[in-house]
């Protein structure tokens, strides 16, 4: 449906992936509304439920769920109302929300509030790849702390995406600034699934009573439970980074 499998057989290889890298269950997030792919919730909706048959079928025991990675833009909030915004959850509480890679756009803070007027906590995916949140790590804080959730890719953790992402995506998960980890998983080269490495790293790095509260939150933020949160803080040390 976008840049991620070409065909259901590579889905079905990266499927059976997760599951051998521990994953029971996982979120299906199509981009919608990124300039470049627009995948509507009926569509979303249709295409999970024929992959979990296609699933079930090749007896592969992974549950997977309908959701959307939706790009910040102007026309959200009309998205929102006319219902074309899969949350990760059945009680619409979370959406997973995608900032433009270069910059984290003058109206976002904004935007957040609206959309959390609707009753709506945004969880801002891949925060670690946008040179916005490299250049000005205190827009992150601040959404935090306005209520927002972040979550890391977890190939970025691992130094996949190389050593100025790794080192903002420990800087952000260092502060407290990230509830989850996330596979981002694509058919292609670099886009494998490392959660089960990932989750090693943080239990080794943040103890495993913060491994613990990363995995529970993403069970949460499917099934639509409370969230738990890390102590906040400032990312205090000034990286220099270049675009990577």
């Amino acid at each position: 449906m976008d840049d991620g499998s070409p065909t259901l057989e590579h889905s079905l290889d990266l499927a059976q992936a997760a599951v051998s890298d521990g994953i029971t269950h996982a979120l299906m997030t199509p981009h919608h509304m990124n300039g470049r792919y627009v995948n509507h919730a009926p569509e979303v909706t249709l295409a999970t439920e024929q992959f979990q048959t296609a699933l079930d079928d090749a007896q592969i025991p992974l549950v997977v769920f309908a959701s959307q990675e939706v790009r910040i833009n102007g026309g959200l909030l009309a998205a929102l109302d006319a219902g074309d915004i899969l949350a990760t959850d059945p009680e619409g509480k979370y959406m997973l929300l995608e900032f433009p890679s270069e910059e984290v756009p003058a109206y976002s803070e904004k935007m957040i509030f609206d959309i959390q007027q609707r009753g709506i906590t945004p969880i801002i995916v891949h925060p670690e790849r946008n040179q916005g949140f490299m250049d000005k790590p205190e827009l992150l804080y601040e959404f935090g702390k306005r209520g927002a959730l972040a979550q890391v890719t977890a190939s970025s953790y691992v130094g996949v995406f190389g050593k100025k992402v790794q080192a903002f995506a420990q800087d952000i998960i260092d502060n407290g600034l990230a509830q989850f980890l996330a596979s981002d998983a694509h058919y292609m080269e670099n886009r494998d699934y490392v959660m089960g490495q990932a989750f090693a790293q943080l239990a080794h790095e943040q103890g495993q009573n913060a491994a613990d509260i990363f995995d529970e939150n993403a069970k949460a933020a499917i099934n639509g439970d409370y969230i738990q949160r890390l102590a906040m803080q400032p990312i205090k040390k000034k990286r220099f980074f270049a675009k990577y």
